[in-house]
């Protein structure tokens, strides 16, 4: 029969102190490997609640900016084919044209309309390519246009933002918006020409960053009626530059003609005048505007482009 240890069962009897010596050893014990991590990876400790509310990495916006011009009583010549021309209404689906594309385009960053060219085919009476818009008073036919007695303005907002470098290391030329005579199939006769061509009375150019203006003069102030219709009859001016850079940045232009004057204006704050008796004389000719990317070079490899960002025409 078992007899319990009379020493032993004291030792252990509750109440004793070793019975709560053992205890209390038991319980830090215990407590000690509550505390112990196992090995691993930390374990995030961040509810569901808590992840709903952190902040959450913004979707990005693009804004699309489109030109707003009117393209109705515009023709655009681009230097692929004999040229080639898009008249008034297919001009108006420019965007996807697979044949402007290249060379008329939108550019959705800033609302700019790009004109692009390069040294390629070139109208009849110029060495010279362009992608540039004319004036139709009438959409689809050039026979309708304006004296400077009806007057006229034009007012665009553009930019060149890219241009190549010359033989030198030079931009090269590139005009930007024109003026240009038309005779009329009557005077076309008189002088028996095969085409309605004139001289320009007005080409802008952009140069060096600089907005140059040239115009034409009659080299003889007694020539007949008949003599002022010939193109040989006016030679050009020395040109003018305005003294306002203005780089690759926006700028405006703006042209108003009337009888026997013109102005050209710069952003609002530099005009210069021309009404003299070239100005006078100039008003047997019909003419309308031209508005885009004639490049005055031939060199191979040169480009440029010019954004039209506004253009507007009234009479």
């Amino acid at each position: 029969m078992f007899k319990r240890n009379s020493i032993d069962y004291l030792a252990f009897k509750p109440g004793s102190f070793f019975f709560q010596l053992l205890l209390l050893v038991c319980v830090m014990s215990a407590c000690s490997c509550k505390e112990q991590l196992p090995d691993g990876p930390p374990v995030s400790t961040i509810n569901d609640d808590e992840k709903e509310d952190e902040p959450q990495e913004p979707v990005g916006e693009t804004n699309y900016v489109l030109p707003n011009i009117d393209l109705s009583h515009w023709k655009v010549t681009i230097p692929v084919g004999g040229p080639m021309e898009v008249e008034p209404p297919e001009i108006l689906d420019y965007a996807t044209n697979e044949d402007l594309k290249p060379f008329m385009y939108n550019d959705s960053t800033d609302g700019g309309l790009v004109f692009y060219t390069y040294p390629a085919s070139s109208t009849a009476n110029s060495s010279y390519s362009r992608s540039e818009l004319r004036e139709q008073m009438e959409p689809g036919s050039n026979s309708v246009n304006w004296t400077f007695k009806d007057g006229g303005k034009i007012k665009g907002k553009l930019s060149v933002p890219e241009v190549s470098l010359d033989s030198e290391g030079k931009e090269h030329r590139t005009i930007i918006m024109q003026i240009h005579g038309r005779l009329t199939n009557e005077q076309r006769d008189l002088i028996g020409e095969d085409d309605n061509n004139a001289p320009p009375i007005l080409k802008i150019y952009w140069a060096f960053g600089k907005v140059r203006v040239k115009t034409k003069v009659l080299k003889n102030l007694n020539s007949t009626y008949e003599e002022m219709l010939h193109t040989d009859a006016w030679g050009d001016d020395e040109g003018v530059y305005f003294q306002e850079e203005v780089g690759h940045d926006p700028f405006t232009l703006e042209v108003n003609v009337s009888e026997g004057r013109m102005t050209v204006t710069l952003n609002d704050d530099e005009t210069l005048v021309y009404d003299d008796i070239h100005m006078e004389k100039w008003g047997v000719f019909e003419n309308y505007f031209k508005a885009g990317n004639y490049l005055a070079s031939t060199e191979a490899g040169a480009y440029a482009k010019v954004k039209y960002y506004e253009l507007e025409v009234s009479h």
